[in-house]
């Protein structure tokens, strides 16, 4: 017979939040920011670093940069839990020092391991399924370079916008879902991730306004980041980090 604190430890307990929780969640990364900003600013600049790299790769082939870059979404859970170490060790009055940070996984390097190829797997098939949207709607010629936005928001492909948000809203609802405390929760207490991807839906779940709101800022934050030439993100994206480390304390208790 399981005790109680073993029934916590498989399902821990899920908090239901306001809707405008999220706003208390960037009000604390904002803090956490501004107490260790140099190391946070470490893993913003590599985010930034990726985003000008794949610009450079792919620059001729604006469809692969969109979904590359939109991938971002998918796999930025696990790449910021640098992040999440930093709110961690700062909640418990230790040095925020970035050299133990760079290996947060380790203690917990099988379910860390496992999410993060997970993510990778999703961001893999995503991508497939961003190039096949293009090659619906742009049978002859991809939008090349130059006014590439203007290309693809034009109202002669509407049809190719709402297609391409269908099929991009799932993939990101799905890593949503599923990522939104698992990688704190796996960071913080090493669970696998089984149980953290459980928690995480269940987290979703009990909190669908609060979540919404909650994405729809890390959209807007991040376009931001990726409307400044990647530049922006050397701060959005530490502060998102810290913010979410802050919305797993406060959804599971």
């Amino acid at each position: 017979m399981a005790t109680d604190d073993t029934a916590e430890s498989v399902a821990p307990t899920v908090v239901t939040v306001a809707a405008g929780a999220p706003l208390g969640w960037l009000t604390a990364g904002w803090s956490d920011f501004r107490a260790h900003p140099l190391p946070s600013m470490f893993y913003g600049a590599c985010f930034a670093v990726m985003g000008f790299l794949i610009h450079f790769v792919f620059g001729h082939a604006y469809q692969y940069v969109s979904a590359l870059v939109t991938g971002f979404f998918l796999v930025g859970p696990f790449l910021a839990i640098g992040l999440y170490d930093l709110s961690r060790r700062r909640e418990e009055g230790l040095p925020a020092w970035l050299a133990p940070t760079i290996d947060a996984w380790r203690p917990n390097v099988g379910s860390v391991g496992m999410f993060a190829l997970v993510l990778g797997i999703i961001l893999l098939v995503w991508a497939r399924a961003s190039l096949v949207v293009f090659a619906l709607f742009f049978t002859y010629d991809m939008p090349d370079l130059q006014g590439f936005l203007a290309q693809i928001l034009s109202p002669s492909h509407v049809e190719f916008l709402l297609a391409y948000l269908c099929v991009g809203g799932f993939f990101a609802v799905l890593v949503f879902a599923i990522s939104v405390v698992s990688v704190p929760m796996m960071l913080d207490r090493n669970t696998d991730g089984i149980v953290a991807a459980l928690t995480s839906l269940r987290v979703f779940a009990a909190n669908v306004p609060a979540m919404f709101v909650w994405g729809t800022l890390i959209v807007v934050l991040t376009a931001v980041g990726f409307a400044t030439w990647f530049v922006g993100l050397v701060i959005v994206i530490p502060v998102i980090g810290h913010a979410t480390w802050h919305a797993y304390r406060a959804l599971v208790r």
